[in-house]
């Protein structure tokens, strides 16, 4: 199993900032420490260029993000501040993804540490996402030639909206959403499957729920690769994620 991580590019956050960066350190530690992969397969990614990421984003958004011209509106829908080291770490997190579906394609899976950026928009980023990485790799694995049909199975708390709305008219991206109904964000775009689910979802609901979904996903995707956003916000320990999954 090939694993791309991107923790060396941190950004430079204001004290007191709500988002940790450390964590995706300490996740590529812990997975490294676990032995899930060998040294040989643990890769630092490229960063996307303007024509990978123009295959989902407006070329004056991508304009205004490398050159530093988000207005501050912009940048606060983001959640970040405008660094050049927000735009390269935007850019290696869509790259990740970008290297991870290549040899999905060739093993049969691989893993991108700092993906799932599904709250991007075409014109804008918002949700701490400024570029959506599953849109812009499935696009990218079609344009050379290796799939025509792809699937997203986004298992965040939150809905994929940017997601949603990038796909709205392409019928070989099929996108497939479990989230919390009132969680973030709280104007819902329209998968082509949505499972929203009520605060304090258990378990088995949980687990019923989002086998169905996967099973409906998949027969109506016919998908040759599936991008898989396993978010860990649905636990019951998450501040914000209001759902209560246990991790057993």
């Amino acid at each position: 199993m090939r694993l791309f991580y991107t923790d060396r590019f941190v950004l430079p956050l204001p004290p007191g900032h709500k988002f940790p960066m450390r964590k995706y350190r300490n996740l590529r530690r812990r997975v490294f420490a676990d032995g899930l992969t060998p040294p040989e397969h643990r890769l630092e990614p490229h960063g996307a260029s303007d024509a990978e990421l123009g295959l989902a984003h407006d070329r004056d958004y991508l304009e205004r993000v490398s050159r530093g011209r988000l207005s501050s509106a912009e940048q606060r829908r983001i959640g970040f501040p405008w660094s050049h080291e927000m735009v390269e770490r935007s850019r290696r997190s869509a790259g990740a993804t970008i290297e991870a579906a290549r040899w999905a394609l060739v093993d049969g899976f691989a893993v991108s540490l700092a993906g799932g950026t599904h709250h991007a928009f075409a014109g804008q980023g918002e949700g701490f996402c400024v570029f959506n990485d599953s849109v812009v790799a499935a696009r990218v694995m079609q344009r050379e030639g290796r799939i025509r049909r792809a699937a997203v199975i986004d298992a965040d708390v939150h809905q994929g909206n940017g997601t949603a709305a990038l796909c709205r008219n392409d019928p070989t991206i099929f996108t497939f959403s479990i989230h919390g109904a009132r969680n973030f964000p709280f104007r819902k775009e329209r998968s082509d499957l949505d499972v929203p689910l009520p605060d304090g979802t258990t378990d088995a609901p949980y687990l019923a729920a989002l086998e169905a979904g996967v099973h409906d996903a998949l027969q109506r995707a016919r998908a040759e690769l599936v991008f898989y956003l396993a978010g860990a916000d649905p636990w019951r320990g998450d501040r914000w994620g209001r759902l209560a999954l246990t991790k057993s």
